[in-house]
């Protein structure tokens, strides 16, 4: 009896190491994910290793690709080895609907059931295709739109208008967010928007293809709108801060002709918007499309058929979340009571025009993108 336990338990790890035998045997290919996660509680999304200190999404995705079997453990200690890369990266709380990655891993059956299996509800990856052996998600990216939803009340002109979350937006206010939100488009040296970059870094001009507020909606008796903005690349805090200055305008803060300012040499104040809100709605890879997207090996990167999914998520994870997190932290209204103390008629006080090139910073994360980091 005792023997034929032995020789059952024998047989079950003989059948374990088989089936790990056949998935180490299994090719390694490489693909993107698409994922979507509600960043409150993350440390961003890149992944320091090395430091257990600050969660970032990657420690949870990274982890769940190894017990799923993608990856071999030793690629989760060494990302360099899976060639992954992240297409943005996410700043400290901001959240995503259309993240990419790319990266090597086997494909096992069932891949994406078995890595969300070891994800919590708040990190899902919606969606797999195959790409080219050299793709770069951050590299091949052409553009990329994130969304900014903020209470109306942050419009509320300061001396005649309630300041609460009784606020509603009326037309002409939106009218008037949207002409100095049309501003920002084109070109532009954007040395004002981030830290560390001098108005002679090349790196500071970006161009931006749209960006608009779009009409409000109630949610939980506080009105809300959803500003986008679509641009080839973003630099650390520079939607946060071109959001900042169109509220400080609009609240009577600061003259409009302050954005015109802005583009020069000197260094101009500008307050930088609470980071909840933020979000990564899409990465845009136009040129990949065109050119490998039709070739009968290779999928175009859309995602039509994952939309459906990716509304659910935001209305399950990232929409409650911000409207959750605004009505008890209050982030956007203490925000705004730190307006008063900007200087906007002169540079900045103690803030030298830096004109050497500068190092990036965008080690610490960005508005979504580290797609210009060293």
């Amino acid at each position: 009896e005792e023997n034929g336990h032995l020789s059952k338990r024998l047989k079950s790890q003989v059948d374990e190491e088989d089936a790990e035998d056949q998935t180490k045997k299994l090719p390694k290919r490489k693909i993107v994910l698409l994922m979507a996660y509600s960043g409150k509680g993350y440390h961003g999304m890149q992944r320091n290793v090395g430091s257990s200190q600050f969660k970032t999404i990657e420690d949870d995705l990274v982890s769940a690709l190894v017990q799923s079997g993608c990856i071999p453990e030793n690629h989760g200690e060494d990302m360099k080895k899976m060639s992954f890369q992240r297409c943005a990266r996410t700043d400290k709380g901001v959240s995503a609907a259309g993240q990419i990655v790319s990266l090597k891993v086997r494909l096992i059956d069932d891949i994406l059931e078995k890595i969300n299996n070891h994800l919590p509800s708040h990190i899902r990856i919606l969606g797999l295709k195959r790409v080219t052996g050299g793709f770069n998600s951050k590299n091949k990216c052409d553009a990329r739109t994130y969304s900014y939803m903020l209470p109306t009340f942050a419009f509320a002109h300061k001396d005649h208008d309630v300041q609460e979350e009784t606020y509603r937006l009326n037309k002409e206010t939106l009218e008037k967010v949207n002409k100095l939100l049309a501003c920002y488009k084109g070109t532009h040296n954007f040395h004002n928007f981030t830290s560390q970059k001098g108005p002679k870094d090349p790196s500071a001009k970006r161009y931006i293809m749209e960006m608009y507020c779009g009409e409000p909606f109630v949610r939980e008796s506080i009105e809300f709108a959803v500003i986008k903005v679509k641009g080839q690349s973003f630099m650390m805090h520079q939607i946060r801060k071109m959001i900042g200055l169109v509220i400080a305008i609009v609240k009577g803060y600061a003259a409009e002709s302050i954005i015109e300012r802005s583009w020069g040499e000197e260094k101009v104040d500008v307050p930088k918007a609470p980071g909840l809100g933020l979000v990564l709605e899409r990465v845009h890879f136009e040129k990949y499309n065109r050119r490998f997207g039709n070739d009968g090996l290779h999928e175009p990167l859309e995602w039509k058929e994952e939309e459906e999914k990716i509304a659910v998520f935001k209305e399950q994870y990232i929409y409650p979340t911000i409207i959750n997190t605004e009505r008890e932290e209050k982030s956007m209204m203490n925000w705004l009571s730190t307006l008063s103390i900007h200087d906007f008629n002169s540079s900045a006080v103690g803030m030298q025009a830096n004109n050497k090139t500068s190092k990036n910073s965008d080690f610490e994360g960005s508005d979504g993108c580290g797609d210009d980091s060293e």
